[in-house]
């Protein structure tokens, strides 16, 4: 403790009231604060005013300091032997001190906003497994979310062309914000189901026609699903196995106007059993035909 006048010190009169004080306080340790003057002697000063502050705003430290000695205002004081061990700050001024009004008045500290800190609201990851259908046309799916305890349903539309494993962010959709924090957002990961139809490579997709040999040799015309109703489809004559036709346009939607493809797998079934005329005319065919599958064309590797 020196030797200080705290009223000199703040400039108010011996008699200001608490609310005086501390207005006197937040004034001068804002104007000699160190992060806020550079001017020389700033931090003593700075210190001093707190060391004024905490004993001038405790009523008992107050009344101690008042009735130590009726020296003139202004004059060096010189404390009493136990002035030291009773009041003394011990370094503790800083601690005692109202910092948070400080940092507030310098647009510092938790309150320094006047009211609770803007808070997110909270993400969400969640899955939906729907059909091929559903990803090429779009749906609404209803999702239960589980909020800090509170269970709500909501309904999101999944857009067409959405693939399988794509992740969807709906932005908003999540938890509340609160105290003006942003609404949080919604993750959705899609899955596909397994088609009864078709398989799927990105946006094309493909299936298994099954032909008669005689409509594969022959040539045929034939009605053929896809995910916007059945068209019909030209098998051309000398079709094999294996081979695929395209239909352009046929496939998976993107969200835009174009679309992949669909591809018919050519695959060739028999009867299991033969009729008497089947057989005759199966018969017939191998005598008469000089198809054979398994020649190896010449030049070709054995």
């Amino acid at each position: 403790m020196n030797d200080q006048d705290h009223y000199a010190t703040l400039g108010v009169p011996r008699n200001a009231d608490l609310n005086a004080i501390k207005k006197a306080y937040r004034k001068l340790a804002r104007e000699h604060h160190p992060d806020m003057s550079k001017a020389p002697g700033a931090e003593a000063r700075f210190k001093e005013v707190a060391e004024a502050y905490a004993t001038l705003k405790d009523p008992e430290k107050r009344a101690a300091y008042d009735a130590r000695d009726q020296h003139p205002a202004g004059e060096p004081f010189s404390p009493p032997p136990q002035w030291g061990q009773d009041h003394a700050t011990n370094g503790s001024a800083f601690e005692e001190m109202d910092i948070e009004a400080l940092l507030a008045a310098m647009g510092r500290g938790r309150h320094a906003r006047h009211g609770p800190q803007p808070r997110n609201g909270r993400d969400f990851d969640t899955s939906v497994r729907i059909s091929l259908e559903d990803a090429h046309h779009g749906r609404s799916v209803h999702l239960s979310l589980d909020d800090g305890g509170h269970e709500r349903t909501l309904e999101v539309t999944v857009p067409p062309g959405v693939h399988d494993g794509q992740k969807l962010r709906l932005r908003g959709q999540g938890g509340k914000g609160q105290h003006g924090g942003a609404d949080g957002d919604i993750y959705l990961h899609i899955t596909l189901a397994p088609h009864r139809v078709f398989r799927t490579d990105h946006q094309d997709l493909s299936f298994d026609l099954v032909l008669s040999p005689w409509e594969a040799a022959l040539g045929t015309q034939t009605e053929v699903p896809t995910l916007d109703g059945p068209v019909l489809l030209t098998v051309p004559p000398g079709t094999r196995s294996g081979r695929k036709l395209r239909l352009r346009g046929r496939g998976l939607g993107n969200g835009r106007r174009a679309a992949g493809d669909l591809y018919a797998v050519v695959q060739i079934d028999v009867p299991a059993t033969l009729t008497g005329r089947e057989r005759e005319l199966f018969e017939a065919l191998a005598q008469d035909s000089a198809f054979h599958p398994r020649d190896v064309p010449q030049g070709a590797p054995a």
